[in-house]
């Protein structure tokens, strides 16, 4: 969509992701433990955990507070106790947002995001109220100076391991696939050399939602602020253009 940028918001996020890189390393903690918990604490073995380790190295935790985030959970399955549990929800101007949390404490969670929406000028809504706005896809995004392959090479290459779309855009890169080939596709893009700026499956949004009033704008922007600032909180997804 023309104004919208997903490389520009990417990094932004990563700014503000890296200024809470102690938040950023609580949640891989708690994803380290649930997994562990699941499917054992051998990442040989643990698919799911392998993925967390993945991401928690991407994330440059030090491999020694992997190590000993995933012995703890080992030697304490009996009080691992977090849950995962989606919020979804209005901010001003209808924006649609998707909350996902990993806690121990329901209650306290949903009091933390339901006062971000309500302070935010936004609202609470009933479980699939926004979710059928977005699509869960693999995305890749590539940064074009960092990248020497053309973009019919990289497309070719993300195409070839499974891809299902892949864009040009002004500043990047962008490869989509379906999430149960996510991993087969970023292993072929790493495996050729290529840097990503951001490789996750996602919430895509449909449509993107353009807001001019400086009050809804700042409604929202404090609601993704508050979201942020909870340890809670995982990961939030919205559809607002915000033209950066």
């Amino acid at each position: 969509m023309s104004g919208h940028s997903k490389f520009a918001n990417i990094k932004h996020k990563k700014e503000r992701n890296d200024a809470a890189k102690g938040k950023v390393f609580t949640i891989l903690g708690r994803e380290i433990a649930v997994a562990v918990k699941d499917g054992g604490p051998d990442p040989a073995n643990n698919f799911k955990l392998a993925q967390v380790v993945e991401k928690a190295k991407a994330a440059n935790m030090p491999n020694d507070t992997i190590d000993r985030g995933i012995k703890k959970a080992a030697g304490d399955l009996g009080n691992v106790n977090y849950k995962y549990i989606t919020y979804e929800g209005y901010g001003p101007s209808g924006i649609a947002i998707i909350v996902n949390a990993l806690t121990d404490n329901a209650n306290r969670t949903a009091s933390n995001v339901r006062s971000a929406f309500t302070k935010g000028g936004g609202s609470i809504g009933t479980p699939g109220c926004v979710s059928f706005m977005f699509d869960e896809k693999g995305q890749i995004l590539v940064d074009k100076e960092e990248c020497d392959k053309s973009a019919d090479d990289l497309m070719e290459l993300a195409l070839d391991a499974g891809a299902e779309d892949f864009s040009d855009d002004e500043d990047s890169y962008e490869i989509i696939t379906a999430p149960a080939d996510f991993d087969k596709v970023e292993k072929a893009i790493k495996d050729a050399g290529i840097e990503t700026v951001s490789a996750e499956v996602t919430m895509i949004p449909q449509n993107y939602v353009t807001v001019t009033e400086d009050s809804a704008k700042a409604g929202i922007t404090r609601i993704l602020d508050m979201l942020d600032e909870d340890d809670d909180v995982q990961s939030v997804y919205n559809n607002w253009d915000d033209g950066e």
